[in-house]
């Protein structure tokens, strides 16, 4: 559009001079192919346009914005309209409590009040995208900076929206991923309805007062005490019921001998080893002692 202008000034200013000053008169033709070559090549580069991988064209004629989107490669298109890009790759935003990570600097973590009355801060990344279709519609109502007016202030909102049907210790563990489906719920139907796509929500961390997290901190001691001492309760069970089988073993083999083993039977076993003893090869000497018992004493002693 620079050079179009260009040329039509050069091809103006050419003919007033002429016409002013005739010594000027014998360039002037010079001067109109120079002009009318700066146009051409105006017109020409204005016609082309190039659109860049991840990103779409909104075509803008003397202000209004046409509902047609431009996709990504070479375009001829007509030379008046002014070509704006949109970038439609994923982005994200990130709102943390940890100095320069987020997109704001310093303590950018969104504080909000729980069912209980608790404060609680969440540091929380939005991966969104432009819709490329709804381009258009987006430049239209919103501009070019949808991200400070759409997605940071309509997170937070929901977010603190949706933080007030929990409980802080709720959203701190047991119903932490609930929240946060709840939340990309409410959030997506918004931003579809302002051409972004919500791809996904991230909390990244829930911080809790010090009073609640000393209060969980304690209950999980507590609950590590009692299974610790449950575990101990029962190995003195199974330990009990093993010498209690053990000992019913004892007595058991007991009041069989004592029921089973005879005099008749006792003599029988001593007949039965002294033959043994007499058969063996090692020399030994058999002393029968009281009551018939015999004592062994080996020879070679």
């Amino acid at each position: 559009m620079a050079l179009i202008i260009l040329g039509i000034i050069v091809i103006v200013a050419i003919g007033i001079l002429a016409k002013n000053n005739s010594n000027l008169a014998k360039y002037a033709a010079i001067g109109r192919m120079v002009g009318i070559l700066l146009v051409a090549v105006g017109i020409s580069t204005a016609c082309v346009k190039q659109i860049d991988a991840g990103e779409v064209g909104v075509k803008k004629l003397f202000g209004s914005i046409q509902p047609e989107v431009l996709q990504s490669g070479l375009h001829f298109v007509n030379p008046l309209l002014h070509i704006t890009r949109i970038d439609v790759k994923t982005q994200n935003y990130t709102m943390s409590g940890v100095n320069d990570e987020g997109e704001k600097s310093g303590d950018d973590a969104i504080k909000v009040l729980t069912s209980d009355g608790l404060e609680v801060t969440i540091d929380l990344t939005v991966l969104y995208r432009v819709v490329g279709a709804d381009a258009p519609k987006l430049l239209r109502e919103t501009g070019n900076d949808y991200t400070d007016k759409i997605v940071r202030p309509l997170t937070r909102t929901k977010i603190r929206d949706n933080a007030v049907y929990y409980q802080a210790v709720d959203l701190f563990a047991g119903k932490r991923d609930e929240f946060q489906i709840r939340i990309y719920k409410s959030i997506e139907e918004d931003f579809k309805k302002r051409g972004l796509m919500l791809e996904q929500l991230l909390v990244r961390n829930i911080t809790l007062p010090n009073s609640v997290k000393a209060s969980i901190e304690s209950k999980i001691n507590a609950e590590q005490e009692a299974k610790k001492m449950e575990f101990v309760l029962q190995k003195e069970k199974q330990e009990a019921e093993r010498k209690r089988v053990e000992a019913q073993g004892i007595a058991d083999y007991q009041r069989i001998i004592n029921t089973g083993l005879t005099d008749q039977q006792l003599q029988y076993e001593q007949i039965k080893a002294m033959k043994e003893l007499a058969l063996s090869q090692n020399a030994k000497v058999i002393v029968m002692g009281k009551n018939g018992a015999p004592i062994i004493i080996d020879a070679k002693q």
